[in-house]
This record gives structure tokens, sequence and C-alpha cells, in this order.
């Protein structure tokens, strides 16, 4: 049985009775046009819903056909759009021959827009016998004066022949005789297009002797030329090919934008010759400069892409260019501009890029600049991955950027610190400048991260004696007087006259000076008014006078006093091995000791926000000890230890992420064709087969929904049966989901010997579903099988649940039955995939998101890696702990895992599981999202998935 097709959707309105037949029918008798038009608006509304009403069709004839109402003959359009034109044997209604006949005489009519959009209905009614008798007033519209009518006879004819091509065999012939009279633009893009489906080749003729005029023509006629040269330009002559390449080229140059993104995404299916290749990015590009809506940058960023992945090496040229896109305001525009440039600069263009780059964080120091610290992050990160490819940059780069380092803030002051401690160990011969430069501004630092990292670098890399003595006086100047708890408490002690001359002052200036209050009497305040030396001092222990490492201990930040203690002992162990003088050596030495003996007395005092912790002084005193213990110049524990083991795992962990960011460009690149691959012809290859079909073909497939399975993916594998087998009527569901979508195919299969009448299908949804259209009722023939086709959108990553139900008549008068279908859910898995982000993002959303799902371990696996995979199976999560922290058999494993959801959201997870002796496994999965659906969802599909696995 074939399905009603319909192309007119009318929202209901819910809140409003829905009338009887019968007042329909007293309604349409009323000779009130406005009555007749809201009639139809409820006979329209409640057939799309599924009621055919066919008790009105002859009222609709009688009443409602004459009128000469625009309005309500444009609803009779839609009425004799949807309803049932056929009897059940399958022939044509009686009542159409009197419907047939009105529409001859609205096709005859002398009002222009009758007749036009009696033509438009035409092209949505698919019964021969219903047009057979309207296809000569239709030949007879071709000639009309007026070029409405005109346009919309000619798309009639296509339709007419596209359906039922016996009732106009002369439709080429026809058509391109009119596109060589016509002269109205629109009518001739209808045309060209009738012409294109009906005969190709004489598409191609016309197309050949007119195309120096095509440059000239309008938007809507170009746009169907480049359509037909896109699906005809592979099987054309060398010589018709070349005439169509000529004509894309020149298609580029026009004005539309629309125009020209479809001429170069043509112009690199029909060829792959590298200028036209860089003719269609320099035009993609033009398009997303003067371009103003975001998305539209996005995809055509996204072909951009595309044509890079496909064409490598072709538009290293164009990396400047690409870059002028960060004119736009939006951040995610910018980031995959700055993306794409990054994997288009080479060698001979990286200064430029690097000085255009450094321009743009110049910008960012305005604090008027839109997005300023994202995009500033994002331009430093940019710029340290340019300079770790390329050493020729390096030098100039990471002096710019340490040069201003106190200008940025904290987040983008790390990335810098930890930029500049990967180029000082890559780049030896920059050493020495970096350490200058970075000494120059250490007292300009207030950040406790970006002071941990710059300590580091300078425990690593000061090898001379000259270094070592710069470092060591700029460091004393960071601390200030040592010991630290007695210059506290001479301070202290040195404000303690100034106080009490300041109390004295403040209990003379109260009892001198009385406030009158509103009532008329004294108040005395003296008591009251605080001490202007004290606040005063608090200024002075808030860190406001203090140097930098010094204010930092002061608030507690005692991370730092660890980093500064490591940093001491590098230096007095390396000093020792370069200086002979023991003399030197030991003051050197004793003088570090005190420091930190001193941070640990701090830390103890009531001089600091928040007293030491625990692991700071075990740090901080096992530094102390290996100072201690160091009597020869050469202690092996205390060399190998500080000196060497530390910047061999910086070293290491370098060379990994080197390594993986080298597997990542390989197999990239490794993505071409060998000269003994295997030639896959588009004609003759299976539908499975992606790698046939164009860029073209793979969007209209995703776009239409139509997935490409491989063939360990089968169909049946998402089919729900939604009856039992013993039912009357057994149904089950095919549910694909694409993104925004998710569509039902259901298969309905009658078990009964009878005839079901009024067959219906409901869906009702929870969660953030919602159904698109209801279908429409149906007869089922004994043992018949029928497909019914349900569309719901999706609007958020959560899960949702969609229940059904069977309605259907039976064999006699009042006897209706009723089937509950099976729950269909549709899973938050669907909607979520695995992605990557750094640390520094990790911990920066981690802290921003509010919404947390706190889920217990309880498992029967008893190894915690395979564990750690199958919670990233079933979660689509991706791993973002390196692999050398997760090696090991150390009983213990902390990982963070990362995904994003189709709709942009972030979903992070931290897991913590430990082995105990027994083998059990216990631990936590902490979940955290911005929106409550996707952690609560996240944590539900976790412990579903421990218990299944339990049941095993």
């Amino acid at each position: 049985m074939a399905s009603t097709q319909c192309y007119a959707l009318v929202a209901p309105d819910d809140n409003r009775e829905q009338p009887t037949v019968a007042d329909l029918k007293k309604d349409l008798e009323r000779g009130n046009d406005h009555i007749k038009i809201e009639t139809m608006r409820q006979i329209l509304t409640a057939m799309v819903n599924g009621e055919s009403l066919p008790q009105l069709l002859m009222h609709v004839i009688r009443f409602v056909m004459p009128t000469k109402n625009k309005v309500l003959k444009k609803l009779l359009h839609l009425y004799w759009e949807i309803c049932p034109k056929t009897s059940a044997d399958g022939k044509l209604k009686q009542e159409m021959i009197l419907v047939c006949n009105a529409i001859r005489n609205d096709l005859q009519h002398p009002n222009e827009y009758i007749r036009g959009a009696t033509l438009r209905f035409l092209g949505k009614i698919r019964e021969p016998e219903l047009l057979e008798p309207l296809v000569p007033s239709c030949r007879a519209c071709l000639e009309h004066r007026h070029s409405y009518v005109r346009k919309n006879a000619v798309f009639a004819i296509h339709a007419i022949y596209k359906h039922s091509p016996q009732l106009v065999p002369d439709t080429p012939e026809l058509v391109h005789a009119f596109l060589l009279t016509e002269a109205d633009m629109a009518c001739r893009r209808n045309a060209f297009v009738t012409l294109c489906v009906a005969d190709s080749q004489l598409a191609t003729q016309y197309l050949k002797e007119h195309l120096a005029q095509v440059v000239e023509w309008e938007e809507l006629l170009q746009l169907a030329v480049i359509d037909f040269i896109r699906k005809k330009g592979q099987e054309a002559t060398t010589a018709d090919r070349a005439k169509f390449l000529r004509c894309m080229f020149e298609l580029l140059e026009v004005p539309s934008h629309s125009v020209k993104y479809e001429a170069a995404t043509t112009l690199v299916t029909l060829t792959s010759n590298a200028l036209a290749i860089k003719a269609a990015a320099a035009c993609f590009i033009e398009l997303v400069v003067h371009e103003s809506d975001n998305n539209v940058k996005i995809i055509v960023l996204d072909r951009l892409d595309d044509l890079h992945t496909t064409n490598p090496g072709t538009l290293t040229d164009l990396a400047m260019d690409v870059l002028r896109v960060l004119s736009s305001p939006d951040l995610e525009v910018r980031r995959k501009a700055l993306r794409i440039a990054m994997d288009l600069t080479g060698q001979r263009n990286v200064q430029e890029v690097v000085l255009f780059l450094k321009k743009e964080l110049a910008k960012t120091q305005d604090q008027s600049y839109d997005q300023t610290a994202e995009y500033r992050h994002l331009l430093i990160r940019t710029i340290h991955n340019c300079a770790v490819r390329f050493s020729d940059a390096a030098t100039e780069v990471v002096h710019a950027l340490m040069d201003s380092i106190g200008d940025f803030n904290t987040t983008s002051a790390i990335e810098v610190i930890n930029f500049v401690r990967e180029v000082v160990e890559k780049f030896p011969d920059l050493r020495p400048s970096i350490l200058e430069r970075l000494l120059a501004s250490l007292l300009d630092f207030r950040s406790g991260q970006v002071l941990r990292g710059a300590l580091w670098i300078l425990g690593e890399y000061a090898l001379d004696i000259v270094t070592i003595d710069d470092t060591w006086a700029k460091l004393r100047q960071a601390i200030g007087e040592v010991p630290m708890v007695a210059a506290e408490q001479r301070l202290e002690e040195a404000d303690a006259p100034e106080a009490d001359a300041a109390a004295d002052a403040t209990a003379h200036a109260g009892s001198s000076a009385r406030k009158v209050l509103p009532d008329g009497t004294y108040a005395s305040e003296s008591s009251m008014i605080p001490s202007t030396t004290d606040s005063a001092k608090d200024r002075k222990r808030a860190g406001q006078d203090r140097p930098c490492i010094r204010a930092l201990l002061h608030k507690g930040d005692f991370f730092v006093g660890t980093a500064l203690a490591n940093t001491l002992v590098k230096l007095v162990i390396r000093y020792s091995e370069l200086v002979a003088e023991t003399p030197l050596v030991n003051a050197r030495r004793a003088e570090a000791m005190l420091i930190m003996a001193s941070m640990v007395r701090l830390g103890q005092s009531q001089y600091v926000h928040s007293p030491i912790d625990e692991d700071a002084q075990d740090r901080i005193m096992a530094c102390l000890r290996a100072l201690d213990n160091l009597t020869t110049p050469d202690d092996p524990i205390a060399t190998e230890d500080f000196l060497r083991e530390c910047k061999a795992a910086f070293t290491n962990l370098l060379t990994e992420d080197a390594a993986a960011h080298g597997d990542g460009q390989r197999t990239k690149e490794t993505q071409t064709a060998q000269p003994d691959d295997l030639i896959t012809f588009s004609q003759l290859a299976k539908k499975t087969d992606t790698g046939a079909a164009d860029a073209y073909e793979v969007d209209v497939l995703r776009a239409t929904g139509d997935v490409v399975r491989t063939d360990s993916v089968s169909k049946l594998d998402t089919i729900v049966q939604l009856t039992g087998f013993s039912d009357p009527v057994y149904a089950e569901a095919y549910v694909t989901v694409n993104q925004y979508d998710i569509m039902l195919d259901v298969l309905i299969v009658n078990q009964t010997a009878d005839t079901l009448r009024n067959l219906t299908l409901e869906f009702t949804t929870l969660g953030d579903l919602k159904l698109v259209e209801k279908p429409g009722e149906h007869n089922l023939a004994p043992h018949a099988f029928y497909s019914i086709q349900a569309h719901i959108k999706v609007s958020s990553t959560e899960t949702g649940v969609i229940f059904g139900t069977i309605y259907y008549d039976g064999p006699t008068a009042g006897e209706s039955t009723c089937v509950v279908l099976n729950d269909v859910h549709i899973d938050i898995m669907e909607y979520i995939q695995a992605a990557k982000c750094d640390e520094m993002q990790f911990r920066e959303m981690w802290t921003e998101f509010e919404w947390e799902n706190k889920v217990a371990v309880t498992t029967q696996i008893d190894d915690l890696r395979v564990y750690l995979d199958h919670i990233l199976k079933l979660t689509n999560m991706s791993c973002l702990t390196p692999e050398n922290a997760l090696s090991g058999d150390c009983g213990f494993i902390s990982a963070n895992l990362y995904a994003r959801s189709i709709f942009g959201e972030d979903a992070l997870a931290s897991l913590s599981i430990e082995q105990h002796d027994g083998g059990a496994i216990t631990g936590h999965i902490r979940i955290r999202s911005k929106t409550q659906g996707i952690a609560l969802n996240l944590g539900d599909k976790i412990s579903l998935g421990q218990k299944a696995l339990a049941t095993h």
C-alpha cells in the first residue's frame, strides 16, 4: 500500500475543541468566506493529524470549490493534495471528475496568480487519470504573457514528466524550444532544470552554446548550471570538461556568495589540479572573511580543512590568507582558523605567520578587546606549537613572550612559562638569553604556578658559575630577609610604639569631637574607630610590600617553598661541582639550609594566613637533609636524584609528546592512494563503499540520514521488537539516530485473517524529544505488511524514552482494539563522542562546572586497567592521562576522562580506583558537566553497566 504524500504541515491548536463532522458540514454550507476559511483550516488540521474525513468531500466540492476567494482557493489546493482521491479498489473516485473540471477552469483563469498557484499545485499530484485532461492547459500556459505563470507551467510539466512521462512524451523538445525564446531568468532556470532531467545531452548542448553568458545570468540559474556540471562533468569529453572548468573559474568571481561556494566545491570535484585547488581555497577564504554568519564561516572552514586534508602541501601559500579570518569576533571561528593555519604553516612562511600572531597577541593587551583572556590563551598555544615545530621561529617568539609575561593573566602566564620550559630544553643555544630574561622579570611574577615553573627552569639550566651566582642573587631578592620569623618579629616590635601613639591620638580625637545623632543626643565613637597603624600593618602582611616569593609564603602557598627548596639544592650541588674552594661551597650550602629552615619556621608561626601543610614540610625537610648529607662534591645520591633523574623525566615527557604528535601527523599524511590500490568505480561500487562517493554525495547521505554501515554492523543490530509474536498485530522498529534526528521505521504485520480498519500508530515521548508529525490511519489487509516512519527531534543530551500504542477497528462495528508497544529507549551514548583537550583546559572546566555526580565502583573485574578500558568503552570517553602514568602495577589508578556531545556540551570524569589484597576493586568515579542531564545520565550509564557486568 502506497503511503499518502503530503507537502504541507499545518500547526494544530491543541487548546481548541475539535468540532464534529456535522458542525463542519454546517459551517461549509454558510455563505461567509471567513467562516469557510476557518472551517477549512480545521479540516486540514484534522486530516494532517490522521483523520481522513471522507464524508466532507462533496460538501467541499459543492460549497468551497466555486469560490473566488484566493485564500480559500489556496486552502482548497492543500485539501486536494492530502485528501484520498482513490477508492478502495485503487480507481479514481467519481467526484474527482468535478475537481478536474474546476482545476482546468483555474488553469484558464484570467488572473495570473490563480493560474500560477494552480500550476504549483499540479506539481504535487501523482494520479495520471487526474493529470491527463489537464496537460493541454499546462502546455498553453507556457505562452502566457506573465512570467509567474510561465515559470510555474515549466515546473508543472517537469513534475508530470518525472512521474508520468507518457503524458508529455515531447517534454525535451518542448522545453528546449521554450528556453531558446524565453527572456525571464526565473523561467529559464526552471526550464533548464527540467531539461537536465528530461534530456541531459540536449541540456549539455544548450549549455555549450550559451557558456559565455553564464557569468551574466542570475543567481538561481547559475546554481542550476553548477549543479548540472557537478553531476555530468565527469561524463563529459575532455574538450567539454575544459570548457566547464573555465566556466567554474569565472563563477568564482561573481558577487553571489552561494554561487561562489558551489562553484568552488564543484571545481575540486572535477579536477585535482593544483591551480584549481588553490583557486577554490582562496574563494573559501574570501567567503569566510566577508560572510557575517558564524555558522556559514564554520561550515566553509570545515570545507577548507577537508580540501587541505585531501590535497596535502598544495595550500601552503595560503596560510597568511587564512589568518585574515581572525578578524571575526567569534572565538570558535578563530580557533578553527588558527588550527588550519598551523597545518598550512611551513618552513617558508613560518616567519610571516609568527609575526602576524605576535601582532594579534599585542592587540589582546587592550582590556576592551573582545574575549581577551581566551583569545590570548589560544594565540599563545598556537605560537607555542609553531615555535616547537620550527626552531628558526623559537628565538624571536620566546623572547617576545617573556618580555610581556608580566602583563598576562594567570592562565596565559602559565602557558608561557610551560612554553619557555619546553624551548629551553629543546634549543640549548637559547638557554643563556632565556635565563637572562627570566631573571630580569622574576620579581614581577605574582602567580605561584608561574613562579614554580620559573624556579624549576633556573634550577635545571643554571649550569655555569656566573649564571648560578646571578640566580642566587635574584632569589635572595625574591626571598627577602632571613631568618624570616625574626624579621617579622622586628617589624612587629618597630610598629608597637607607632601603634600606641596612634591609639592615643584616636582616643583624643574621640573625646574632643562628638557626633550628634538624628534624635539630638551625643554619640561617642572613640572605642569603635580602628587603628590606622593596624590597617597599615595588615597591608604589609598581605604582601604588598614584600618580595614575590616572600609574599606567596605569607599567603600560605608553601608549594612555592618546596619548588624553591629543590632549586636551592640543585644550585648548591652544581656549584659544588664547579667550585673547588670548600669554604665557598659550605657558605652557599649553609645559606640554603638557613632559607629552608626559615620557611619551615615561618609556616609554623602566626605570621602566615595558613600554616604549612605536612607534604610541603616533609619535602623541604628532605631537601634540608640532602644538603646536610652532602659531604663530598660528587655525592652520587644527591647528584643522581636532583640533577639527573629530574631532567631525564622531563626529557622523556617531551619525547613522548613529540612522538604522539608525530604519529598523528604520519596518520594524516599516509591517507593517500598507492600505486597498487584498486580503482573503484562509483557506478559499480556497493552502497557500503564510501570511497566511491564524492564529497557532494557524502554530504547528501549525511543530510538525509542514510548512514553507511560496515558489514560488521548490520541493520538487525538496531531493530527493537515492539510487540509479541502472539499478538494480533506484530510490530518492530528500526531505530536510526542521526545527530539531532531520530527516525523510527516501524514494520506492522497483520497476523489475523481479518482486515484491520483505521489502524493508527501513536507515539508519546519522555525527555527532550519531540514528535514531528503524527502517522495517519491505514487499512491493513489480512496477513499484510505495512511500514510507517516517524521522525523525532532531539534538543539536548539526555536519555529519552518513546512510548507507543496501536489502535485499530475490527471487522464488526464498534469493535476497537488497543495494543501497547514496548518502550524504545534512546541511549545518551548516541550523542556523546570521544574528544581531546589539554590538562589546563580540563582543570579550568572542572573548576567551572557546577553539576557533579559521584558513582561508587562495584565490579567483579579484578584488573585495574581492564576496568578503565571497560569504562572508556561504556561511556565513549577518551583518557587524557598519558600512558606512562597508567603503566606499572602499584594497585592504584587515577585517570581523567573527557568527551563532547554533538550539541557542544562537555563531559568530564575523574576515575580513582584501587585494588585490595583480595583482588577486589574499590573507588569512585566523579562526573562533572555544565548541565545536570549529562552528569546524571552518564552516572546512570556507568551504574547500569556495572550491574550488567555483575550479572554475567
